[in-house]
């Protein structure tokens, strides 16, 4: 049986590459769809901010002349510095179950990288960390969430019969929300919030258009996360990219934001209503209907689930109590709306501080997700 591997090089080919993975999973009940028209942006060697200082090849597999699987090679030239690595990243990697179409996508990865002058390979890896990254190793029988993967349990078994090895691991948190926040919870917030001398910004859509706050707190991510695997810095591009792309939807009733004595943000947390079973019901297109299962969920019908997307502390706040503060804030909120669980973003398994606020809930560790890595095949 032969295997054929090819560069997308054509619109039709690109459109095989976006859809072949809401193909493979298309009636798996635990799968969610990524959006096609948000990856199709995120490719784009035009539109994405990225490839300022990445460059990239997609592939497909052929298997019998049927398509088999697609991976994204990608060298993010700013991490490779600031780690001071020769590393090629595999994304958006998805295959049949067939241990010679992952090794021949492998191969394809590995020789596009030699020739760039790279020695290791790790994945599954974007180009930032807003790209969707880890494959999932644990947690099969979950539903996944609008920015995670979700893969079948063959994946990571082949890629370790393949000699790839475990680089880092990620946790993600089931967490049921209390009627009521604890109380010791209100008076912690309020030791820090008059000992730091610190605000609670609410704001409209209108401030933080004015003020400019979407780009604020993309630079306070950029310090916040600077120091986690493989995190390359933002861009001011790449600031307003994202800007436009996400923040414009956000309900910012569901936004903590924290601000010093001097107007500096310095912390800051974000959620959302799980889209999970909206993106199952826009089959990945936002066209013609998909927009309105999304509205949907975030504004009309929410479901009782939300996803805690990121918590963003400066550095010398870190730990001063912060986060409780931010839960201060957003809990009567997330409970008035009718929240009862959450689900975490992705956390380095080695991020105890973020951890030990989750031990203060009825919580527990439903998934994890693996970069793996190996020298170039």
């Amino acid at each position: 049986m032969s295997i054929v591997i090819r560069k997308v090089s054509s619109p039709k080919e690109m459109r095989t590459f976006l859809t072949f993975a809401n193909k493979l999973y298309r009636h798996h009940p635990y799968y969610v769809p990524n959006l096609v028209s948000d990856d199709a942006a995120t490719l784009d060697r035009k539109k994405n901010h990225a490839f300022e200082f990445c460059e990239a090849e997609y592939f497909l597999a052929y298997k019998d002349g049927k398509v088999a699987g697609r991976v994204a090679a990608i060298i993010n030239h700013k991490a490779n510095k600031a780690w001071n690595t020769k590393q090629v990243r595999f994304g958006w990697i998805d295959f049949i179950e067939d241990m010679d179409v992952l090794q021949a996508m492998m191969q394809a990865v590995s020789d596009w990288g030699r020739e760039r002058g790279m020695t290791d390979i790790a994945g599954p890896l974007g180009f930032t960390d807003f790209d969707p990254e880890g494959m999932l190793v644990d947690g099969f029988d979950r539903m996944g969430t609008m920015i995670t993967i979700y893969n079948h349990e063959y994946y990571p078994e082949f890629l370790e019969k393949l000699g790839f090895r475990k680089e880092v691991d990620w946790v993600e948190y089931f967490i049921r929300i209390p009627e009521t926040l604890p109380e010791r919870f209100e008076k912690m917030a309020r030791l820090v919030i008059e000992k730091n001398n610190l605000r609670i910004r609410k704001l409209t859509m209108s401030d933080v258009h004015k003020e400019k706050y979407g780009q604020k707190m993309f630079r306070l991510i950029n310090e916040s996360y600077k120091q986690l695997y493989g995190y390359s810095l933002l861009s001011e591009k790449q600031m307003d990219q994202y800007v436009s792309q996400y923040l414009t939807f956000i309900d910012l009733r569901m936004v903590s934001f924290i601000e010093n004595a001097e107007g500096e943000l310095v912390a800051c947390g974000i959620t959302l209503p799980s889209l999970a079973k909206a993106l199952r019901k826009a089959k990945g297109r936002l066209f013609p209907f998909g927009w309105a299962h999304l509205l949907n969920a975030m504004y009309l019908n929410r479901p009782d689930i939300l996803d805690l997307l990121l918590v963003a502390v400066k550095p010398e706040y870190r730990d001063k109590g912060l986060n409780a503060v931010l839960f201060y804030d957003l809990g009567p909120t997330l409970i008035r709306l009718g929240f009862k669980y959450a689900e975490s973003n992705p956390e380095l398994e080695t991020n105890t501080k973020v951890q030990t606020l989750w031990n203060s809930f009825d919580s527990t560790v439903h998934k994890r997700r693996r970069v793996y890595t190996r020298e170039l095949l």
